[in-house]
């Protein structure tokens, strides 16, 4: 989190007159972090897929076939959570916008 955005702090991102319960604001924060989790994700799949493994531990096939696109989610989820890149703090305050607009 780059700029302090937590589901405790509604009147961060809430214009004055619109309030949303925390519980609102964690589940957009999740979304957010999901997101930057799928984009980060989508930015390690190539480098391993650069990786020769058949010299590894596990020497490839099918198993690691199977297992290696879960373990780079992983990745990119434990990596969303701990920080990121920050894109999940510009995705909730555009999200939350979205929301206040919507309740025009």
């Amino acid at each position: 989190m780059t700029e302090g955005i937590s589901a405790t702090t509604p009147a961060a991102t809430v214009p004055a007159g619109k309030t949303l319960s925390p519980e609102q604001i964690a589940k957009t924060r999740k979304a957010a972090q999901d997101f930057e989790a799928m984009a980060l994700g989508e930015m390690l799949k190539p480098m391993f897929a650069t990786v020769d493994t058949s010299k590894g531990l596990f020497g490839g096939g099918a198993g690691e076939a199977t297992w290696k696109p879960l373990m780079v989610d992983e990745m990119a989820k434990s990596i969303a959570k701990s920080g990121g890149l920050g894109i999940a703090d510009a995705v909730l305050k555009e999200m939350l916008r979205l929301q206040e607009a919507k309740d025009d």
